[in-house]
């Protein structure tokens, strides 16, 4: 099994964009990403994985990807004014994910004009939905360094995820867990931001943990840091995951 679901396509990304309707509009425009590649039988751009294999992408609506800055509970990691920005949609619950985010960390830390942006996509299990909902009472009460330390320590965990197991993890890094815990189940803020990231997630088609947005490009699993580091470097060459 190589992603933690199953392939969302292109095709399924435009059936599902009518669902976006709903979400909040944005005031502005912002010019359309240059004319990509011929499509090819495994997505949008040429892509490749670290294996060398072509992997699956799709182009996404421009309006879809504008909406991401304007979801509550997103966080945001390295640059304030970057020249790139990747977004990843995460499950507590995936392995792949728990293997994405070490690296995404590094490429990150590493790279002075990144951005990394991380939203729940918390389709495996309920248990993903109580940890996703831990992460953003933490938001709300200690900000986004502090969540994105609990993110990254989330994934150091083998084994089933969920809301006990996270308040562990919070407790751990010296919050307090009853607050974080009444928050996470009773506070309709953090189930209503949850649920918009989820539903934002599905109109991209992600049904696939990991999945991530650079540009108005979507990426369907994880394809290797250094496929990762090769769309950043493309995006600041040609404005597209893959030139050429």
């Amino acid at each position: 099994m190589t992603h933690c679901t199953l392939l969302a396509t292109r095709r399924a990304a435009l059936a599902t964009f009518a669902s976006a309707i709903a979400l909040p509009a944005l005031a502005q425009q912002k010019k359309a990403a240059p004319k990509p590649p011929a499509e090819s039988d495994h997505g949008w751009y040429k892509l490749r994985s670290d294996e060398g294999k072509p992997f699956p992408n799709l182009r996404l609506p421009n309006e879809l990807a504008l909406q991401v800055e304007r979801l509550p509970g997103l966080i945001r990691v390295g640059a304030e004014t970057p020249d790139v920005t990747l977004v990843a949609f995460t499950d507590f619950n995936c392995p792949w994910c728990r293997r994405a985010a070490r690296d995404l960390d590094a490429l990150v830390t590493g790279d002075a004009d990144l951005r990394l942006g991380l939203i729940n996509n918390a389709i495996l299990s309920a248990g993903s939905k109580e940890a996703a909902k831990v992460e953003m009472a933490i938001i709300k009460f200690h900000g986004r360094k502090k969540a994105y330390a609990f993110h990254k320590a989330v994934f150091t965990l083998t084994g089933h995820v969920n809301g006990a197991r996270a308040l562990d993890i919070a407790a751990d890094l010296g919050l307090n867990r009853a607050e974080l815990a009444d928050a996470a189940e009773k506070d309709p803020e953090l189930a209503d931001a949850l649920d918009r990231q989820m539903k934002l997630a599905d109109a991209m088609a992600f049904t696939t943990t990991p999945s991530f947005m650079i540009g108005t490009a979507g990426v369907i699993g994880y394809p290797g840091p250094n496929a990762m580091r090769t769309m950043v470097a493309s995006m600041r060459q040609c404005e597209l995951i893959a030139c050429g």
